[in-house]
């Protein structure tokens, strides 16, 4: 039977949960684009209905699906791509908190037109995509 060494085990590791990720990510943002589709093509009409509310938490669950399917890539990955994963999280996260927080204070005390709250989900993941070559190391 072939000797498997400790480091190219974490390596098959590592590539097995990117491809988990992969497949998740497929999943809950193919959701979210079905949904999205309904109301963006006209095919439902939601605004001002009781359905609106049962599709806003629809809509957002695929969402924190993505999210934790990120927080999964990270608990299944080798050491080295969960430090440099959650280090692009970390950033990202407390970027898009301190940039939607700043573009709040501008509303309310210089009256800039209204972001509507879910701009920091597609704003947090602008950011980890900024912050991916500048992180490179754990």
């Amino acid at each position: 039977m072939p000797h498997t060494s400790h480091a190219s085990a974490h390596g098959a590791d590592t590539h097995a949960a990117h491809r988990r990720y992969i497949l998740r990510t497929f999943a809950f943002m193919g959701g979210y684009v079905a949904l999205m589709m309904l109301v963006i093509t006209g095919a439902v009409e939601i605004t001002g209905t009781p359905f609106a509310w049962a599709f806003a938490l629809a809509v957002a669950a695929p969402v924190a699906g993505q999210i934790w399917a990120t927080l999964m890539l990270m608990r299944d990955s080798d050491e080295f791509v969960r430090a440099v994963t959650a280090k692009r999280f970390i950033l990202a996260a407390g970027g898009a908190i301190a940039l939607f927080s700043a573009w709040g204070f501008l509303e309310t005390f210089a009256s800039v037109q209204h972001a509507p709250g879910w701009l920091v989900y597609p704003l947090f993941w602008a950011l980890y995509a900024a912050a991916t070559p500048l992180v490179r190391s754990s």
